[in-house]
């Protein structure tokens, strides 16, 4: 089983991660558009999230912008 930290939380993945963070923002039925990604402390381009490619037991940050005032 494959294994990533997701703000702060281990999520199993049954079978093989997602290959990229673009695969895994689909997976979790986030909108690539409203979120800056972290990943092992180091901030992706929205740009790279296609090309991005995950390996088990990385640490991701995901932060959603929130409109509002």
């Amino acid at each position: 089983m494959a294994v990533l930290k997701i703000n702060g939380k281990e999520k199993d993945f049954d079978g093989s991660l997602p290959a990229t963070l673009s695969e895994l923002l689909i997976e979790l039925k986030v909108d690539a558009a409203t979120v800056v990604a972290e990943v092992d402390g180091e901030i992706i381009e929205r740009e790279k999230f296609g090309s991005f490619s995950l390996k088990e037991g990385q640490s991701i940050e995901l932060v959603r912008f929130v409109p509002g005032g």
